[in-house]
């Protein structure tokens, strides 16, 4: 089984994460538990239920995460040679040639895409008309709303 893509930074923001989960949330919850317990009969107790809820939850994260980075092919993107190209971990720049829009995207794996900061998904459409382009190539992207056309302004790796 291949290993999934991802980036050195995306990789650092998870294993931030886990340590969060297990050194503040997992002891949070499991004081509340306790507290809840402390009330006398669980049964009609909805404090000790829904701290049990939480705990599951963040349980079920927590194994999420670690099962995560141990599946995934961790890629510094300052390392990376290719420097005329998009590859993964490029962050590119590129213009709607219809409005004149420019935006910038960083291609980063499937599990850190955030499309709200400008990290796309190396499986999305974008993504993959820009694998392997050069600066001054126009691409076409197949978008829900038709074919849009982008040409490539610049591709850096930060």
């Amino acid at each position: 089984m291949s290993k999934s893509p991802m980036t050195k930074i995306g990789a650092e923001r998870l294993r931030e994460q886990l340590h969060e989960l297990k050194t503040v949330e997992r002891p949070r919850i499991t004081a509340a538990i306790a507290e809840a317990r402390a009330h006398g009969d669980l049964s009609e107790n909805a404090e000790y239920h829904a701290a049990r809820e939480q705990q599951s939850f963040m349980e079920g994260r927590i194994n999420k995460i670690e099962s995560t980075l141990a599946d995934v092919q961790i890629i510094d993107v300052k390392e990376i040679t290719e420097k005329d190209k998009v590859v993964f971990g490029a962050t590119v720049t590129i213009l709607n040639l219809e409005s004149d829009d420019e935006v910038t995207y960083q291609i980063v794996g499937e599990l850190e895409a955030d499309i709200n900061i400008g990290l796309i998904s190396i499986a999305s459409p974008i993504a993959r008309s820009l694998i392997g382009k050069k600066i001054g190539d126009v691409v076409d992207v197949n978008a829900p709303s038709g074919v849009i056309e982008y040409e490539i302004v610049k591709i850096c790796y930060i």
